[in-house]
């Protein structure tokens, strides 16, 4: 069974989907990226049994005959978040103004160049009217996520989805974005047209939409959306 998922809820699915191949019989092959390249490998032909993507990316794909009709299923809303590496003073980002003069006063600020948060913030960067100053001083990761690059040393401050962030160590979550400028992403699984496994496939989403999971969700800074 293939499943193309998102990056924002791995950190949930690599948890339950051990249990769940018990209980299909079927070894799960979970390709993991941002929603972007994912989307990316979907309109080249790329195929298989489930995707996790953005809601918004799953009825694109509904629309355009990927994804079957009726298979929508919300998962989880995802949020922003700043990381500052462990041990480090926290900054303050209660407000808009003062997320503002972090951004300012950091050495370097990091996001990701694809994905939903990386889209995202050069918006939120020119909405804060921050962009001439914060262009110099803006890195993308090397290599490997958002989060690994800040734990070593690659940037004073990063933003990411706190899902994506949470699960690095030795990095610290010091909040979620201002609501006035937070980015709110509903996380949808949709059974593809071409799938070779749609029962197994069927079975995967009611696992990961059960009672128990919601915890399992709620742990890894998202928030259930059924």
């Amino acid at each position: 069974m293939k499943v193309l998922c998102t990056n924002g809820v791995k950190a949930v699915t690599a948890e339950l989907i051990p249990a769940v191949e018990k209980t299909i019989g079927l070894v799960v092959d979970v390709d993991y990226a941002s929603t972007n390249m994912l989307m990316d490998k979907i309109v080249g032909g790329e195929t298989g049994d489930l995707a996790v993507l953005s809601a918004e990316a799953i009825d694109g794909l509904i629309a355009s005959g990927v994804i079957q009709k009726g298979t929508r299923f919300d998962l989880a809303k995802s949020s922003i978040g700043v990381a500052i590496r462990r041990g480090m003073v926290a900054p303050d980002i209660g407000s808009v103004e003062a997320l503002k003069a972090t951004l300012k006063a950091a050495k370097s600020v990091m996001y990701s160049k694809t994905g939903i948060s990386g889209v995202y913030m050069p918006k939120l960067i020119e909405k804060l009217g921050l962009t001439a100053e914060i262009a110099p001083k803006a890195k993308n990761p090397a290599h490997g996520s958002v989060g690994e690059a800040l734990a070593r040393g690659e940037a004073e401050i990063a933003l990411q989805q706190i899902s994506e962030l949470l699960p690095v160590s030795g990095i610290k979550v010091i909040g979620p974005l201002p609501a006035e400028v937070q980015l709110v992403t509903v996380f949808s699984a949709g059974i593809f047209c071409a799938a070779t496994e749609p029962r197994a496939a069927r079975m995967l989403v009611e696992r990961l939409t059960t009672n128990a999971a919601r915890e399992v969700y709620t742990s890894k800074g998202l928030e259930p959306a059924f």
